[in-house]
């Protein structure tokens, strides 16, 4: 298997992780608003909490593997770039641990275990809400690294020769959405859910580079070409 295919393979490893644990679960457990409805999801299916759980613990973990392995197959392209790539994509994940550190948190509150009985379970349940809604907050944060490092990757793109440029293109329009979203959640809340959404069709342009690493036939050593010596 090349370079690149593993690459991609990583990539789609990490995307799908990602959906599943910070995207899918949470919108599937989680009743906005109302702790007591939020509580019975988690209890009835306690299983898929933990499962998005481990989701999202593979993906951050993947999110340090994966720009490592784009550095070394773009760093012939422009070094310094390919360098603020990979430290743009590592800010994010002690974010993401984080924020998975709340939702095991919740499930604690939710356990049942003997010495939380001093506390009621109304306040228990809104706790855990509260710790879930951090979770929430934590991604909200991470969505600008999220946004960020995509930039130098699609300059990386754009310049190797190799990549088509329309790839190039459409990262750079799903790390602006990331950035859009995080801002809209910050200054614009009433707005977040519906702009959460909406950002859904623009950050998928970022499967665009996966589909490039899956398929490409271009050599991993045709991609680490030498940089044209520029002039002082």
């Amino acid at each position: 298997m090349g370079q690149t295919r593993a690459t991609g393979l990583l990539y789609l490893a990490l995307a799908l992780t990602a959906a599943f644990g910070v995207f899918y679960v949470p919108l599937a457990l989680i009743v906005p608003g109302d702790a007591a409805a939020t509580a019975d999801r988690i209890r009835a299916s306690e299983g898929l909490l933990r499962l998005g759980i481990a989701s999202e613990l593979i993906s951050a973990t993947l999110f340090i593997f994966l720009p490592l392995a784009l550095y070394r197959l773009f760093t012939g392209v422009n070094r310094q770039h390919a360098s603020l790539m990979v430290i743009l994509a590592v800010a994010s994940v002690p974010i993401s641990f984080v924020g998975v550190v709340a939702e095991l948190g919740a499930l604690g509150l939710l356990s049942g275990a003997d010495y939380l009985s001093v506390i009621g379970k109304p306040q228990l349940e809104a706790l855990a809400l509260l710790f879930l809604r951090l979770h929430t907050f934590a991604i909200v944060v991470a969505q600008i690294f999220w946004g960020l490092w995509l930039f130098p990757l699609a300059l990386l793109a754009i310049r190797s020769g190799f990549v088509p440029r329309v790839v190039g293109v459409l990262l750079i329009v799903a790390g602006s959405t990331y950035l859009v979203v995080t801002f809209t959640a910050v200054l614009l809340p009433a707005y977040a859910s519906v702009m959460s959404v909406i950002a859904t069709v623009p950050e998928a342009g970022e499967l665009s580079m996966i589909v490039w690493l899956l398929t490409t036939r271009v050599r991993t050593r045709s991609l680490a070409r030498d940089e044209v010596p520029v002039p002082a």
